[in-house]
């Protein structure tokens, strides 16, 4: 028998959803109890519609308090922990079942998100691909629990006293689970054909907020309590020499732009003109969040075209507008399968071409390549990743990534100090 745990904190319209979904799975011998982690809206009410045991706490203590609080009235011989943002595949408990049934020697197992985010907008695609991409490239043999989606024996689970509840928000949680599981040695799979859903939807500052002091900051500091970074997932040693170049990357930049008095800048700041207008045209809604990147990409165009004509390079923006227009084209009246393809066909080479001539205008030196250079080597070490997006979207959705990507890179180095800095004060007092 198999008990799914659910937290949740008013998230009724995808609990629904979760929970229609779990209905739909081929494995029978389950049972659902969701634990309500002090909610104001009708969370508990969809929950008992579904004939849930529902667990209601007065007060908010957080996932990981609700998860254990779930596990404790539990029955089942496995637990398996899934989000209320989370979409179970028909045959996701029957794989559960059949990994713990078929080796006893298994204490956990984890699974992955699909290929097809529910969300449709930009930026929730590219996330949610991205935790898909990092859980179907990681180690079998897995280095750390997922609470997503991830089972772990009853027995087991006590033994260890399950989540920690130092952490009261949404945070990493199953991953200083997992860190303790495997420092005993405990056996734990990640099976990258166990696939769920994820409904989340991510605006920009969430997706900062999140992964900076949600998930980099304290992560850090557990690698540095348990003197634990494996070579798997986000910490692979090809992140961490990413987000090494990132910083050199900028470094080289600065120095660049200070030489060249800004004449530097003109191609840099027409090109954040081009990403940034692929990402607004693809997720335009009316919204204070649009309106406000709106207002920041006419200011940053505003400000390449002053640049472009004090440096004589008014060339530069004839281009840069035709290949905005077939991007805008592409994404809102490309409705057709046939049109959308030659609208993307058609702004994939304009697109190029274009940042081909940008860059054809940078000033001659010999160090003026050395930026570039490590861009490439840090886009060739990502290369995976991008042909995995290109794959499920476009070429263009690829492109757009680029920059959120070397942006993760970037604030991942934030986390990174922040943790550490934060680790030794602690430790110091």
């Amino acid at each position: 028998m198999i008990s799914v745990i659910i937290p949740v904190k008013n998230g009724e319209q995808d609990l629904e959803r979760c929970l229609a979904a779990l209905r739909r799975s081929c494995y029978t011998d389950y049972e659902c109890i969701v634990v309500d982690d002090g909610s104001t809206d009708g969370s508990a009410q969809v929950a008992e519609r579904h004939a849930c045991r529902v667990i209601r706490c007065a007060h908010s203590r957080g996932p990981a308090a609700a998860r254990n609080r779930g596990a404790q009235q539990a029955r089942g011989e496995v637990l398996f922990f899934i989000d209320a943002d989370v979409c179970v595949h028909p045959d996701s408990l029957a794989r559960v079942a059949e990994h713990f049934t078929g080796d006893p020697a298994l204490d956990a197992l984890i699974g992955s998100y699909d290929e097809s985010p529910d969300s449709p907008d930009f930026l929730s695609q590219y996330k949610n691909l991205m935790h898909c991409y990092v859980h179907q490239s990681g180690n079998q043999a897995a280095s750390t629990f997922w609470s997503g989606c991830g089972a772990i024996r009853r027995e087991v689970f006590q033994k260890y006293s399950g989540f920690s509840e130092d952490y009261r928000r949404p945070a990493i949680e199953d991953i200083e689970l997992g860190y303790r599981l495997t420092a005993d040695g405990r056996k734990i799979l990640l099976d990258k054909d166990l696939r769920v859903k994820h409904l989340k939807a991510w605006s920009f500052w969430r997706l900062i907020k999140t992964d900076i002091f949600d998930r980099g900051i304290p992560w850090t500091e557990l690698i540095l309590r348990d003197s634990n970074l494996p070579n798997d997932l986000n910490v692979q040693i090809s992140q961490r020499i990413s987000v090494a170049l990132v910083y050199v990357m900028l470094a080289a930049v600065g120095a660049m732009a200070v030489h060249f008095r800004g004449l530097f800048l003109v191609p840099l700041l027409l090109l954040l003109v081009l990403a940034l207008s692929s990402y607004w045209f693809h997720d335009w809604h009316a919204s204070r969040a649009q309106v406000r990147l709106l207002v920041a990409i006419g200011a940053l165009f505003g400000a390449s075209i002053y640049f472009a004509w004090t440096h004589h390079m008014l060339a530069l923006i004839p281009p840069l507008a035709v290949t905005l227009v077939l991007i805008y084209l592409q994404h809102k009246f490309g409705g057709g399968s046939r049109s959308r393809r030659v609208y993307t066909l058609l702004a994939g080479v304009s697109l190029a071409g274009t940042i081909v001539f940008i860059l054809s205008f940078m000033p001659y030196h010999p160090m003026i390549v050395l930026p570039f250079v490590i861009l490439i080597l840090v886009l060739f070490i990502n290369s995976q990743f991008y042909v995995f997006l290109g794959g499920r979207k476009n070429f263009l959705f690829a492109l757009t990534a680029i920059p959120f990507h070397l942006l993760y890179h970037f604030y991942n180095g934030i986390s990174f100090v922040a943790g550490s800095i934060l680790y030794w004060t602690r430790r110091q007092k």
